[in-house]
């Protein structure tokens, strides 16, 4: 049976680091199958956090490979569900 992998990336500085995860999901958009971008927005309608949940299919390694990118960034916090 094929995995479900659910990817929950939770970007706390989107002015810094914004460019370079969308470079890396750009890099790997052939694993992502679904994508859904969850933001707070502060009082002055500011944005400064981000969350993402990513829907992965495909190959695993690259899966892995897409993962182990998006912790290499500091200050970004990654978290994964399989079923």
């Amino acid at each position: 049976m094929k995995k479900i992998v659910i990817l929950g990336i939770h970007i706390t500085n989107i002015v810094k680091d914004a460019v370079i995860v969308q470079d890396i999901l750009t890099k790997f958009g052939c694993s992502i199958k679904t994508r859904l971008g969850l933001h707070d927005i502060e009082e002055d309608y500011t944005q400064t956090k981000r969350l993402i949940l990513l829907e992965l299919s495909g190959d695993e390694d690259e899966m892995q490979k897409l993962e182990n990118e998006l912790l290499k960034i500091e200050g970004l916090e990654v978290q994964k569900m399989t079923f």
